[in-house]
């Protein structure tokens, strides 16, 4: 596992048909990418890869929004039959590695369905945050118009979503009041990410249908909503 090389493209069919199969079996949305856009990540050395051997297992890449002031650890997926040991942690790590050396200064942020995911995350330190806090750069948001779930994006101004943004501040550590969390102190185990999607889910969904002519209270969800971020 390591940085991606040139010599690695020949993964590049793999990794963006393993990504969209995941998001078919989750049932999520996913932001597509065009095989050029990782070939140029990877060219870029703005990309982690993991191999066995002659088969791809898992893959990562990075961007940077606003002016590199946001960078995003995206694409992370590792193949079905690698999952469970604990292969996506040590790539995200190393993606959350090379975005602190590539991009010092930047805040480190992600939007995700994945409760995995969001695990980790809070093991590298990110904390849940507003959508108002991550990057207004358009063109980022553009790339969520492949996600079936683009819509509830729009309809709420792009404040709320099924996703949940995630954000590291550099500056936490510069003032000391930054501490990563290691698996075993961790505040946030994956059971209770597993009813904060369920409750979001429920609250922005009944929410929607208040606001297309349902019978739920659009007061009671909106302060619960809030709430829950």
């Amino acid at each position: 596992m390591g940085v991606a090389t040139p010599d690695d493209i020949i993964y590049v069919p793999q990794i963006l048909q393993t990504i969209e199969d995941s998001a078919k079996v989750r049932g999520t949305g996913i932001a597509k990418r065009e095989p050029q856009y990782i070939i140029d990540k990877i060219n870029q050395g703005k990309a982690v890869i993991a191999t066995s051997g002659d088969t791809f297992v898992g893959f990562c890449y990075i961007e940077s929004w606003g002016n590199k002031k946001f960078v995003a650890n995206s694409g992370l997926i590792v193949r079905p039959e690698f999952r469970g040991h604990g292969v996506a942690k040590d790539i995200k790590r190393a993606a959350f590695t090379l975005s602190r050396v590539l991009f010092p200064d930047a805040k480190i942020f992600g939007l995700t369905t994945a409760l995995a995911v969001m695990k980790i995350n809070s093991e590298l330190g990110y904390k849940p945050v507003t959508f108002s806090e991550l990057t207004n750069d358009d063109s980022f948001w553009k790339g969520c118009q492949s996600c079936v779930n683009y819509d509830i994006l729009t309809r709420t101004e792009r404040k709320h979503c099924l996703c949940t943004g995630m954000i590291y501040d550099p500056v936490w550590e510069k003032l000391g009041v930054h501490e990563t969390n290691e698996p075993e102190t961790l505040e946030h185990p994956l059971p209770v990410y597993d009813r904060w999607m369920k409750f979001k889910q429920f609250v922005l969904m009944r929410r929607l249908n208040k606001n297309n002519g349902g019978s739920a209270n659009t007061m009671t969800g909106k302060k619960k909503l809030f709430w829950f971020f």
